[in-house]
């Protein structure tokens, strides 16, 4: 059993893995385990691990997390029967933002220039040869094969894991301004 667990600390971890380890790390944020500088300092290591082991010596001054199927205890305000969704919408509203900001710039522009098509069309009395073709057929064309292929590769999930590490740094960095502001001693009032 020993030699396996020794095979696992070698092997390559997931994604999957490293979110893991970061969710955890989150969570021992809020129970007052680490400090923001801490947190932020593992987080960055988690994304970086590229083993098992690197990502368990992340946790190993970390109590378990028991389940909350498995726990008497229910946090305040949270449902009394656990939800059914888990974290699929979270997951989907990745996917959304993701392809709202790859999507949105293309859909603006086709209006404009369609809308600019359609004025020149209304003022000259004809309906002129339908060049907004040019612009939308092509830039749709690499959209499609880009979110194919920003789909197939976890794209949404790397922009949300990078949003939320920039997030964590304003965090921090407003909470180090903080303690720096309340450890600054008050310059005295000069005297006339």
């Amino acid at each position: 059993m020993l030699a396996g667990m020794d095979g696992r600390d070698g092997m390559r971890a997931a994604d999957a893995d490293r979110e893991v380890v970061a969710d955890r790390l989150r969570v021992a944020l809020g129970e007052g385990r680490l400090d923001l500088h801490e947190y932020d300092e593992r987080v960055q290591r988690a994304y970086a691990a590229r083993t098992y082991a690197e990502l368990d010596a992340l946790l190993t001054d970390l109590p378990p997390v028991t389940p909350a199927e498995q726990s008497a205890l229910r946090p305040a305000g949270a449902p009394a029967e656990p939800t059914v969704d888990g974290p699929a919408p979270l997951a989907r509203d990745h996917v959304r933002r993701w392809l709202a900001e790859v999507w949105l710039p293309y859909v603006r522009v086709v209006a404009i220039v369609v809308a600019i098509w359609g004025v020149t069309s209304l003022l000259s009395q004809q309906l002129l040869y339908f060049w907004p073709g040019w612009v939308a057929g092509p830039w749709g064309a690499v959209l499609v094969l880009r979110t194919v292929g920003g789909l197939a590769g976890g794209e949404p999930r790397r922009q949300a894991i990078e949003r939320e590490r920039r997030r964590e740094r304003k965090r921090a960095k407003r909470e180090r301004r903080r303690e720096l502001r309340a450890t600054e001693p008050e310059d005295p009032e000069p005297s006339a």
